[in-house]
């Protein structure tokens, strides 16, 4: 085994061999002293995935693999210069100047008076403590259950009004817009609710029945009202409306610039509000003009009913008596303003009420559905086209005046939840069910919804537990301000700290290794080196052959063959699936019932042996069973199943599934069609038959026929030994395994490199030392594919590239690999779109880069436009098919 040391700054890297998977890391560093310079093992630190290898462990415990690279720092000798530089860098913090600092005023908050209180300026109490529903004719009172705007989402929840504050007059004036004539932009803002939500504004006299406006003005009341029924309409003139509104506006009163201005922040529009509390008095007389005008600089205190700790302060248009009647599906019409559910994340789910107006109606027999236009507030947002499914609670939007406001005084529990809607379950999966136990909302362990005082809330996953539920239980609370939940509470004794291993898998824990009764250092085999490529061309469970990988092409060591794709066990001889078949299988005569004719040979199955203790092969001790690998290669086999007697295909046998075939160096001795060195691909076979015999060592063993039915010519023919010759198909080697063995054999004939030399570098061709040749692509293009080429006219410069690559001598196919990988997917494109930049991209990839709102080219950015068409390069599509077949399975 051998691995590649590289410095931190990236100036050299040398190749160390001989290694073991047991190689302690203080072996290690003594390595690495002979071969860099001024590197003693007390001074090196090294790196191998962001993890500082110690001594004490092994290669194995940090999972190291064959040719991984390990990163080597070098501490500095000791200088004596630290307390030279501890001097430095105080002498230059006492340099910096001391931040100047800012003394604050504190800030009183404006607390909201409770029932029974009496303002000091006006004297007017609470008039929920005198009994009555203290209502003006319209106007709101403390204690009204409303429906209150959320501004923030523009949707409507339920609220009751705590209290009721006006305006500071000279904070209004600070908000003035220079184009209003003296209008505030809290009043432009009401006025354009109104003309957006067609719902006129306080003061007028206008009401909307079912959605439809409906003038009923007396003859008296024209004039007082002309300049809302212009906003209502939309014909009125602005700055007409704008001076109307001046002349009426009534001026501030002596006693209301003496009432303290206490300002109260966060109110919408920026405005600030006096602490002065309006009560109603029960009294039924008519309001002025000027009394109607008074209502657009009031601030009303909500509570949210759901959510009992949010007080929100907002101004007349965004509150509203609580709806109450429903609107049936029937007689809802097209351009009616109705208030309904609606959900804009996930529509086929509740959400939250908003004002809808109704764009168009669908009743069919089974469905109901309602499309409409959600307005989100009084600046004018909507949400165009949203399917309302809902349809049985279509609410009527009450209007002040038109009807008695209902006061919190005035019903009792049952009433009250009477004026409740409908709202989202806050647990999806018992909905809110108080009989129904569930472990989502409530205790994890036995989902019981008794006891929320003895439940503890984990501060990681939110889930709530017992704490009698508890392994073991706790009988008092917790101490500590964070609690977390056996599942999300990290074990001390897990924790990976600086320079120990990695903690051991369930599969090293078995290994014979783990338990120290092994003294065979197994470490240095190239069984044990693990995967460092994966084939992504094709799925695992690919039947056939694999694309770019010609008949004859050889590996030295069967790891080769699991990264190529062709076999992917490094050790089993059988891979596939029990419920779908086998897709390859090796040749390496390990069972004395193997016969090999070449192009048919008789074939053993799995099992039977004891393997315990490691050990890669035994003799057989017991009767094999058709189960397993042996059940997937009978599967392959184009005849009925049969687990007792075994079938025969007979003549259909060319119908079964094919079975890639590797041929071993170690079944030389048992046939002449084994290769002499490595592994080699043979092509595809077919199961003829497969029945169960008694073998040689006297136990049942299932046996199996396959024939070769393959196109191309096997390995040990003469044309198949002229296209190997071709194809310039030699043994394959993995990376650095030649400077490995260039590196042994120096070291028999007495030329070890000195101490600081280094060994050779990679890619470099010795005397005496076979080249790295890289067999098995293909290097010459057929006149078929070539004419492929030309009809692909979007990527000509693409193709000519890849062409002139196979003519240089590299090989053709994973040029092309190269050359159209996706650049989101990391694999070669699929249904690919060539875009006009140049760049081809899977139409998958792309779309759900538009999904994603990024409508650029993946590659170069390059911005291709939100209504981009996304075609198929079809000619591409067909060339990568006919190039790669298989490669698009499972994408």
């Amino acid at each position: 085994m051998w691995i590649q040391v590289r410095t931190f700054d990236g100036k050299r890297q040398v190749q160390i061999d001989g290694l073991s998977k047991l190689t302690k890391i203080e072996e290690l560093r003594g390595r690495v002293d002979e071969v860099f310079d001024d590197s003693p093992p007390e001074r090196q630190r090294l790196f191998y995935r962001g993890k500082q290898l110690e001594d004490g462990h092994t290669l194995f415990d940090y999972s190291v693999g064959l040719n991984e690279i390990i990163q080597l720092l070098v501490r500095p000798a000791d200088t004596g210069q630290s307390e030279g530089s501890s001097v430095a860098t105080e002498t230059a913090s006492d340099k910096e100047e001391p931040m100047e600092e800012l003394e604050l005023e504190p800030s009183t908050p404006d607390a909201p008076m409770t029932n029974g209180d009496v303002d000091s300026d006006t004297g007017l109490s609470d008039p929920s403590t005198s009994g009555q529903a203290g209502h003006i004719k319209g106007l709101y009172a403390v204690g009204d259950l409303v429906d209150a705007r959320d501004l923030r989402i523009g949707a409507w929840f339920e609220a009751t009004i705590l209290k009721i504050t006006r305006a500071s007059s000279d904070s209004s004036e600070n908000h003035k817009d220079d184009n209003s004539q003296g209008t505030t932009s809290e009043s432009k803002d009401q006025e354009a609710a109104a003309a957006t939500q067609d719902i006129p504004a306080h003061g007028s006299s206008n009401s909307v029945l079912n959605g439809t406006s409906d003038t009923r003005q007396t003859q008296e009341d024209t004039e007082k009202s002309s300049e809302d029924t212009s906003l209502q309409s939309g014909k009125g003139d602005g700055d007409k409306t704008t001076s109307q509104r001046e002349e009426t506006a009534p001026a501030t009163t002596s006693s209301e610039k003496d009432s303290g201005d206490m300002e109260v922040d966060g109110l919408p529009n920026g405005a600030s509000a006096e602490n002065v509390v309006l009560n109603g008095d029960g009294s039924d007389a008519s309001r002025s003009g000027e009394e109607e005008m008074e209502e657009e600089g009031l601030v009303y205190h909500v509570k949210f009913e759901d959510y009992e700790d949010d007080v929100a302060q907002l101004r007349s248009v965004d509150i509203r008596p609580r709806a109450r009647t429903v609107i049936p599906f029937e007689d809802v019409q097209q351009g009616m303003l109705v208030m309904a559910n609606y959900n804009p994340d996930e529509p086929k789910e509740r959400g939250y009420w908003y004002d809808v107006e109704v764009v168009a109606k669908k009743a069919k027999r089974t469905n109901k559905e309602l499309i409409g236009r959600i307005l989100l507030g009084s600046r004018g947002d909507s949400i165009e086209d949203c399917r309302l499914i809902f349809t049985e609670e279509i609410f009527k939007i009450e209007k002040a005046g038109e009807c008695p406001n209902v006061n919190i005084n005035q019903v009792n529990g049952e009433d009250m939840e009477d004026l409740r809607r409908k709202k989202t379950p806050e647990c999806m999966q018992c909905l809110d069910d108080p009989n129904k136990k569930c472990k989502h909302c409530n205790c994890h362990v036995c989902g019981g919804k008794e006891d929320p005082d003895k439940q503890l809330l984990c501060d990681e996953c939110d889930s709530a537990f017992h704490m009698y539920c508890l392994t073991p239980p706790m009988e008092v609370l917790p101490d500590d301000d964070e609690w977390y939940c056996p599942l999300c509470r990290n074990d001390t004794s897990e924790i990976v700290r600086v320079g120990e291993k990695l903690k051991e898998s369930k599969k090293k824990s078995k290994m014979a290794s783990a338990k120290g009764t092994s003294t065979r250092d197994w470490g240095k085999g190239m069984a044990c080196v693990g995967r460092t490529k994966v084939c992504n061309l094709v799925p695992p469970n690919h039947f056939g052959p694999i694309p770019g990988v010609p008949v004859g092409t050889m590996w030295k060591f069967r790891v080769q063959a699991s990264e190529a794709g062709v076999h992917r066990p490094h050790v089993s001889g059988i891979h596939g699936r029990e419920t779908e078949g086998a897709y390859s299988i090796v040749l390496s005569g390990g069972y004395e019932d193997d016969k090999d004719d070449g192009e048919e040979f008789l074939y053993t199955g799995s099992g039977g042996r004891d393997l315990s203790g490691n050990k890669r092969t035994a003799e057989q001790s017991c009767d094999q069973k058709l189960t397993k690998m042996n059940l997937a290669l009978a599967r392959n086999c184009a005849a009925p199943l049969d687990t007792k007697k075994g079938a025969d295909s007979k003549d259909r046998w060319q119908e079964g599934k094919p079975v890639r075939v590797l041929r071993n160096c170690k079944g030389r001795k048992h046939s002449k069609y084994a290769p002499e060195d490595g592994n080699r691909y043979d092509g595809i076979y077919k199961i003829v038959k497969y029945w169960p015999a008694k073998g040689k060592s006297g136990f049942l063993v299932w046996r199996y026929k396959l024939r070769r039915d393959d196109p191309e010519a096997a390995p040990w023919t003469k044309e198949g030994q002229k296209t190997a010759k071709k194809l310039g198909l030699t043994m394959q080697y993995p990376d650095g395994y030649l400077e490995a063995q260039a590196a042994k054999e120096k070291e028999k004939e007495g030329g070890t490199p000195a101490k600081g030399k280094g060994k050779r570098k990679r890619g470099s061709d010795d005397e005496g030392t076979p080249s790295k040749k890289k067999g098995g692509a293909l290097r010459e293009v057929s006149a078929e594919v070539q004419k492929m080429l030309k009809e692909d006219e979007k990527n000509k410069k693409l193709w000519d590239e890849a062409l002139k690559a196979a003519k240089g001598g590299d090989s053709f196919l994973p040029k092309v690999e190269e050359t159209f990988l996706c650049i989101c997917c990391q694999e070669l494109v699929f249904q690919p779109v060539s875009t006009e930049c140049g760049h081809n991209v899977c139409k998958a990839c792309l779309q759900r880069s538009f999904r994603a709102q990024v409508y650029c080219c993946p590659a170069c950015r390059h911005d291709l436009g939100k209504g981009y068409s996304m075609a198929t390069n079809k000619e591409l599509q067909a060339i990568l098919n006919l190039l790669f077949p298989g490669y698009s399975a499972g994408r």
